[in-house]
């Protein structure tokens, strides 16, 4: 997937329900989970497990996909929800 193509998927989804989490590195060594079009984290924790946990239960009661983050920002692994 091109980077346009990956652009306009994200797009898509933005603020939908299918909008998926996504756990990245924060400020100063913490982590973040934020859900796709949405700038403010729905939440940031000290540890990438505890954002981990909290991006599977927001993705799980969403129905949708939980995105883990390495601390480059490349997509380490991926959590499907989706019904």
């Amino acid at each position: 997937m091109s980077k346009h193509e990956r652009d306009e998927y994200f797009k898509e989804r933005a603020g939908t329900d299918e909008a998926r989490f996504h756990v990245v590195p924060h400020d100063e060594g913490n982590w973040a989970v934020k859900k796709e079009g949405v700038d403010e984290p729905q939440c940031t924790t000290d540890s990438k497990s505890e954002a981990v946990e909290e991006a599977k239960r927001l993705a799980k009661e969403a129905g949708t996909m939980a995105y883990i983050h390495d601390q480059d920002g490349k997509i380490n692994s991926q959590h499907n929800y989706e019904d």
